[in-house]
């Protein structure tokens, strides 16, 4: 997977395969964008951001700060690789003893003997350690 779809890419959006990959930029403003508009009551009763408000609200606010063209279809793909990545990080503090959250780092923690034993049976974090 590139750099840039995963979020890690500061650069200009990037485009692989036909598709064009989130910045670093674009994920976090429109991470705040979303919470901005939550925090206004944006939400439906559902608890989700109806297409109307991501069209008419988010996505301009976006593309209008960073020289996007991003469209509501793209916006989905992203949301499900912030939900993928929450589940997957939340799994690891619920479920997991030894493990920690450093908020100076933003880094999860733990003593190389729990790593290790934990990428015995999760091959994805294996990219997250250093």
């Amino acid at each position: 997977m590139e750099e840039s779809q995963r979020g890690n890419d500061k650069g200009k959006s990037k485009v692989s395969g036909g598709y064009k990959l989130w910045t670093l930029e674009e994920s976090n403003e429109l991470l705040q964008l979303m919470v901005d508009a939550a925090n206004r009551g944006w939400r439906d009763s559902n608890g989700m951001l109806s297409k109307q408000t991501v069209e008419k609200k988010i996505l301009p606010a976006l593309n209008a700060k960073l020289g996007c063209e991003r469209n509501h279809s793209q916006y989905l793909s992203r949301l499900k690789w912030f939900k993928q990545r929450y589940n997957i990080f939340s799994e690891l503090m619920r479920h997991s003893s030894g493990f920690g959250w450093d908020p100076i780092t933003k880094k999860f923690t733990a003593s190389d003997e729990v790593w290790k034993d934990y990428i015995k049976v999760s091959f994805y974090f294996r990219k997250y350690i250093i």
